[in-house]
């Protein structure tokens, strides 16, 4: 046996310090047991905390009398295994951030609060009756009530109350079928069992892996999937398919081909609102356990899931972008649906692009990874021009729908009914007649985007951030969207004292009003963030939808992607003028996206779909190769754009922020970086510092927000200046309320 006083931990602590510090072994624990990737608690000045082991040495910079030992280790064995450990020293040095704070995020939650890496048991719950036709019919009223019973009843065995949440059952449905003796509850000890075993006795299946027959592969379908599946090693492949081109049965077949290898699958999802209805199919076609990781979890199911897939429970992991951490042993193929969507970049602390680190993590395992996309981001579509990826597409719907016309509405000079032209109030009226669902997409929550005094003009702002408060009316209240700041709807103008307080434009709660009192005879479901927020309320609402009888939806961006509604015929887009002059470069790029998938939701089941777009700029450009459904045609133009501005991705940025609680302090400190630059970096063509200026929305929450942006043709010089500027600014003693952030890879300039 060593003596502890022969090595030396090298320990990553959750600090923004961008360094790692020495420390002696925890008194009275083996030295040989000690390993990287172990959660170990030390004092860091007065405060006790958690580290990770980065490396064991036997030299430190630190005079020997000056180190102290670590309190104590929490598992004899690591949590994060080296790819993870890895993965994160590559992403704290790409991304400039520290390391020990990037390491602590790839934990989840429970495990950075020092609680153990236990299994521990979960809550089953299992049938006590018949489901015959007598029962359904008793609970024909409690629909919520059969659907769980239903589920319930497929496992035999027990279903697990996290399973049953993520199905959208609450605890008070399963509650009062408990009170009704028709189901009962357990607590069971997880054992650690392979997936790929977990099968083994499977006798009634479609196969041991299987419990659904997948479905027949149209030929694009099937060259993709021979496409992703051509070699098990590292290879990415850019999967552009159109809206209802049946992506999801190629994921599911090529998931299927992984496991049967004994190899676990990574997928990603954008939003948590898509996680349900996703981890439903994939439990529907597949034996082996799935599990899945967002915020919609406790603490505690998260842990779950994360154990589950990091010691191979698990055969597929369902997860948003904090997944891309997840360790998976087995990992054999990574999947990212939707891999144009900025819900992949986190937008605080480590400022990742998910869908970046899930290639660099599937070149580390050295198997397949798939963009998955209608609309791929320009980007993607960029490696896949320089050969870097693979370009697999499929150009028509599956099931021989055909894609949906679309139509733009020119509606200058037209009297607007509440923000609604004439001609889609009558289209409207014919497709409900007729049997079928409509789609409003407006792109603005609340009642009004604000409150005008019809007086003297004066709009209600928000006091802490430069934008305006939104109206709502249920419950009635103003709110700021950007800093959440609530009040009370004002009386009377703070200007004029007027009482001639009118809403200005329009949001979905007042369209979802004016709708109702258009179309008395047909439901109105308005999805958004707002009639969202209760528990199971998205769940209810998509099985309604569903339930394909003739209705309106009303909705934001969550009803825009993922979402298959065969009753949806027609969809009217209220407002695509917004997009269209947007101050972000990306602006263009995101609107067209968005507006080919909302329009995408129409015409996927056997009837023909009709898109109708009101705008005031009918002969905008992009608007124009929209209505044509021509993504690739949108997609060169803004090529050609990027290319003369040597932007994104035919250049690289990234964009220093500052928040302080003084305007000047902020443009102070980004002009000292600018001259430093010039001063430092001012003979390189390839770079060119822009600003300092202040941000589109300068003040937000109280503070003003100033940007230094660094745009280069070439990656390597512009990280060697980054690296340059951070360890500057890591060196300046600042004040306490200006506060800097760096961004790699910006995908909102706002």
């Amino acid at each position: 046996m060593s003596s502890s006083n022969d090595i030396i931990l090298s320990i990553a602590v959750p600090t923004p310090l961008r360094q790692l510090f020495d420390y002696l072994p925890p008194k009275g624990v083996d030295p040989a047991l000690l390993q990287p990737g172990m959660r170990v608690q030390v004092q860091f000045g007065p405060r006790r905390m958690l580290g990770i082991i980065e490396a064991i040495k036997d030299q430190s910079d630190c005079p020997p009398d000056k180190l102290r030992h670590a309190s104590g280790i929490l598992e004899n064995s690591p949590v994060l295994p080296e790819n993870i450990m890895s993965l994160c020293r590559w992403a704290a040095g790409y991304y400039h951030y520290s390391l020990g704070e990037t390491l602590s995020l790839a934990l989840p939650q429970a495990l950075r609060q020092g609680k153990p890496a236990s299994a521990g048991t979960i809550t089953l719950w299992k049938s006590t009756c018949e489901l015959n036709d007598a029962l359904r019919k008793q609970l024909k009223s409690a629909k919520r009530q059969l659907q769980a019973l239903e589920l319930i009843h497929t496992a035999p065995q027990g279903i697990s109350e996290v399973e049953l949440k993520e199905a959208g059952i609450s605890k008070t449905i399963l509650t009062n079928l408990a009170k009704k003796q028709l189901v009962s509850c357990y607590e069971l000890e997880v054992h650690n069992k392979p997936f790929d075993s977990a099968s083994d006795s499977a006798s009634d299946s479609v196969s041991p892996l299987l419990r659904q027959a997948p479905l027949t592969l149209n030929p694009e379908q099937q060259f993709a999937l021979e496409g992703i599946l051509e070699t098990p090693s590292f290879h990415p492949v850019l999967l552009e398919g159109v809206t209802g081109s049946g992506k999801t049965e190629v994921y599911l077949q090529a998931i299927a081909a992984t496991l049967k290898a004994g190899r676990q699958a990574l997928v990603l999802v954008p939003e948590i609102g898509l996680t349900p209805q996703t981890i439903e199919r994939f439990r529907k076609r597949f034996r082996v356990p799935v599990v899945c990781i967002h915020s919609g979890l406790s603490d505690g199911e998260r842990l779950q899931s994360w154990l589950a897939a990091s010691r191979t429970s698990a055969g597929i992991l369902i997860a948003t972008r904090s997944g891309v951490f997840t360790p998976m042993p087995k990992l054999g193929l990574i999947i990212i649906d939707e891999e144009h969507d900025g819900s992949y970049k986190q937008q605080d602390t480590l400022r990742y692009n998910a869908r970046d680190l899930a290639i660099y993590r599937a070149k580390m395992a050295d198997c397949p990874v798939v963009l998955g996309s209608a609309t791929p981001s320009l980007e993607s579509l960029q490696n896949a021009r320089t050969g870097r990826y693979s370009h697999l597409q499929m150009k028509s719907r599956a099931g021989g729908a055909k894609a949906p016309t679309i139509e733009l509405l020119d509606i200058r000079q037209q009297l607007l009914t509440d923000g609604f032209a004439q001609p889609i109030l009558d289209r409207m009226q014919r497709t409900l007649q007729q049997g079928h669902q409509v789609m409003v997409f407006l792109n603005r929550r609340g009642y009004a985007p604000s409150l005008i005094c019809h007086d003297c003009g004066t709009i209600s702002d928000c006091p802490h951030c430069d934008a305006h408060m939104t109206l709502h009316r249920q419950p009635p209240h103003m709110h700021c969207h950007h800093c959440d700041y609530q009040t009370a709807i004002p009386w009377a103008c703070p200007a004029c004292h007027s009482k001639k307080l009118q809403p200005a434009g329009q949001g979905t709660e007042r369209s979802e009003q004016v709708l109702s009192q258009l179309f008395p005879d047909y439901p109105v479901l308005r999805v958004d963030r707002d009639s969202t927020r209760r528990k199971d309320a998205l769940p209810a609402l998509l099985d309604q939808i569903n339930e394909g009888k003739p209705c309106i939806l009303l909705g934001t961006q969550m009803l825009a992607k993922g979402h298959h509604f065969p009753g949806v015929t027609l969809v009217a887009i209220i407002n695509a003028d917004g997009g269209l002059f947007s101050s972000d470069f990306r602006g263009l790029e995101k609107t067209g996206q968005l507006i080919m998938q909302v329009a995408g939701r129409s015409g996927r089941g056997q009837m023909p779909g009709h898109v109708i777009i009101q705008t005031h700029n009918p002969q905008h450009p992009a608007l124009q190769m929209i209505s044509m459904n021509d993504f690739t045609r949108f997609a060169n133009s803004l090529f050609s754009e990027r290319q003369h501005l040597c932007l994104p991705p035919c250049g690289y940025l990234a964009v220093f922020r500052t928040e302080s609680a003084y305007t000047q302090d902020g443009l102070a400190l980004l002009k000292q970086l600018r001259e430093r630059v010039l001063q430092h970096f001012g003979e390189m063509s390839a770079l060119t510092p822009l600003g300092p200026l202040p941000a589109i929305m300068e003040k937000r929450q109280g503070r003003f927000r100033q940007q230094l942006l660094l745009q280069s043709s070439e990656r390597p010089i512009l990280h060697r200046v980054l690296n340059d500027l951070v360890g500057y600014l890591d060196g300046l003693k600042l004040p306490r309320h200006l506060r800097w952030t760096l961004d790699v890879d910006p995908q909102e300039m706002t």
